[in-house]
């Protein structure tokens, strides 16, 4: 145990504990997982960047959004996969606060691409007649550059307070490191590592409540116009209604699992279970994001059915 943040030089974590005779099984997985999330990804994003006809505001956001799900697997599986090949589980200080700061951005900027993606919706149903005014080139970009910017800058603040703390410990239970978890290392509490941490996820949870609001507005809508309905219908299909909406309740419900155990986990629940928990939202979403919307989005699936030789229905 070290005596404070500026000696503190290694974490230990314990995710692992236990799980030693399934390594190489584990390994293996991981390693087909993280390969198909690279493929999958790269696959919509070159496809996107390569076809102009895909260069409107809702696939631009796609690309984004895929874009953002290989930032944030790298911030764990390459680390991961080290761990599962080794008999100890340990982190640099620095390691952690990148590895922890990585991920809360990736989620960060997850939300505020979601939240760009559902005001292009609302605008494009709701306020057609000033879409193509409102929604220009310059204009997304700078609500592009704001989704990434905001986030990193939010997580830089939460984490330069995080390694400013007084630390009374160096372990670890779970099998990568974020910010809460070294705050409670603290020799004491510190009211700026709880404020700003606070601050940070009432942020995004306006954001998710603002998603929301937007698809609850536009199904209103449609529903008080027959001649909106059939456009929420084509633009459901063509211009992600339903992907939208799945990815996000994805993406949502994982980082609910993983934030509701870190602050109400037991201790009776099986390692195995902790472990799906914690790894849900880096897994889960960056598979199916490229997959949903590659297979749901008619252009990109025409483009990719037209690129790999095949006929498009």
């Amino acid at each position: 145990m070290m005596d404070n943040a500026s000696t503190m030089t290694v974490f230990t974590l314990s995710g692992l504990n236990g799980l030693e005779k399934y390594r190489i099984p584990l390994f293996v997985a991981t390693l087909l997982c993280y390969c198909f999330i690279w493929v999958a990804n790269v696959i919509i994003i070159v496809t996107i960047i390569m076809d102009k006809n895909l260069h409107e505001p809702m696939y631009i956001f796609v690309c984004n959004l895929c874009i953002n799900g290989l930032f944030g697997t790298a911030g764990f599986f390459p680390k991961f996969l080290s761990d599962l090949l080794s008999t100890a589980h340990v982190i640099s200080y620095a390691g952690c606060m990148l590895q922890g700061f990585v991920l809360h951005a990736y989620i960060g900027a997850d939300l505020s691409i979601l939240l760009l993606m559902a005001f292009d919706r609302y605008v494009a149903i709701c306020r057609p007649l000033v879409y193509h005014a409102l929604m220009t080139r310059q204009r997304i970009s700078v609500l592009i550059f704001f989704a990434w910017l905001l986030p990193l800058k939010l997580i830089a603040i939460s984490s330069i307070t995080t390694s400013t703390i007084r630390l009374c410990g160096s372990h670890i239970p779970k099998i990568y490191c974020i910010s809460y978890l070294v705050n409670r290392l603290a020799c004491t509490p510190s009211l700026a590592a709880g404020v700003i941490p606070a601050f940070n996820y009432t942020f995004y949870a306006c954001h998710f409540v603002a998603i929301i609001w937007s698809y609850v507005h536009i199904i209103k809508t449609c529903v008080r116009s027959k001649e909106n309905q059939v456009k929420f219908m084509k633009t459901r299909h063509k211009m992600c209604g339903k992907p939208h909406i799945l990815c996000l309740m994805i993406f949502a419900t994982s980082v609910l699992f993983d934030l509701m155990y870190i602050r109400f986990g037991s201790n009776s629940v099986s390692e195995s279970l902790k472990n799906f928990m914690a790894i849900e939202f880096m897994v889960v979403p960056p598979i199916l994001n490229p997959v949903i919307y590659g297979l749901k989005l008619t252009k990109i699936r025409n483009r990719l059915l037209q690129t790999f030789s095949l006929k498009p229905d």
